[in-house]
């Protein structure tokens, strides 16, 4: 065999040198003369393509699939993965939750035992609806929203607008079928606040900003980004203790609090009536306004 395979060999090295060193301009030569052909006659070259794609079509699916397999395997495989993660994730989760749960049990039980003994005057109860929002008169110089809930569902003035997160803003005007809301951001609403960790007090101002101001902190203040702020409950106006946002920005001359809810994404709140009559009623106001009052 190696007696013929090396004359054989011989004659066709020339040749084969002379492809490898003009295959580009054979193939560029080839390109040009399918583009005259296509030129020339456009049916026949559309029937050997529409040829040529059915011959090699079957192939292409043939060696297509095996590729397919591999690629479901291993989106099987990552998806597979991110299961276990997140398992894990939820696994530590509900640990951490569970020993809330225990550490609240034990603070419920404590602090119904200094309730007793201190003889605590007990809270009024508290009452919600929840409503729908049905318009945003979001703008330049208004902050508000407008639920689909009124007086005829027991909806009044002052009451509290909150979600899961935190505190969202006050009824300020009811009708008969809705109420407006007063959010947190808007110019006209002032919240006496506290922050958590030091319980220095402030006064929370909207000024149609996503981030309201803290105003009239005391002078010795310290203040750090990240403190929780929630109401003081100073006024008569809103309970103490509800969760408004955190402090996202401390300086020499300003405080900014980032509210714990997504005011442009509200789609319910719940409107919570904890009996205060801090905020007056118009009739109220009217009267208090009369000759006769004064």
């Amino acid at each position: 065999m190696a007696l013929r395979s090396g004359p054989m060999s011989r004659l066709l090295l020339p040749g084969r040198t002379l492809i490898q060193r003009f295959a580009y301009l054979f193939l560029l030569l080839g390109a040009v003369g399918l583009m005259l052909v296509g030129k020339a006659d456009v049916v026949l070259v559309e029937r050997a393509r529409t040829a040529v794609i059915d011959a090699t079509a079957p192939i292409l699916d043939f060696l297509s699939r095996p590729a397919a397999k591999v690629a479901a395997a291993i989106e099987d495989v990552r998806q597979l993965w991110d299961l276990r993660q997140e398992v894990d994730r939820l696994r530590q989760e509900n640990e951490r939750l569970l020993r809330w749960q225990q550490a609240a049990r034990q603070l419920e039980s404590e602090n119904a035992q200094l309730r007793e003994l201190m003889n605590v005057v007990p809270e009024p109860g508290v009452r919600f609806v929840t409503a729908r929002v049905i318009a945003d008169a979001g703008g330049a110089f208004v902050r508000s929203l407008l639920v689909n809930a009124g007086g005829r569902d027991g909806v009044r003035k002052g009451q509290i607008a909150m979600t899961a997160q935190g505190m969202v803003g006050r009824v300020a005007e009811v009708g008969d079928r809705q109420a407006r809301v007063l959010l947190v951001t808007d110019l006209n609403s002032r919240i006496p606040v506290m922050l958590e960790s030091s319980r220095e007090r402030a006064m929370l101002s909207g000024d149609n900003a996503e981030r309201p101001r803290l105003q009239y902190l005391g002078t010795n203040a310290r203040v750090e980004v990240g403190d929780r702020i929630v109401t003081s409950g100073h006024g008569g106006a809103f309970p103490p203790g509800l969760p408004i946002g955190l402090v996202a920005s401390a300086s020499d001359w300003e405080v900014r609090v980032q509210p714990y809810v997504d005011m442009s994404r509200l789609e319910y709140i719940r409107l919570v009536d904890f009996q205060l009559d801090g905020i007056l009623l118009e009739a109220d106001r009217s009267l208090a306004r009369s000759p006769g009052r004064r």
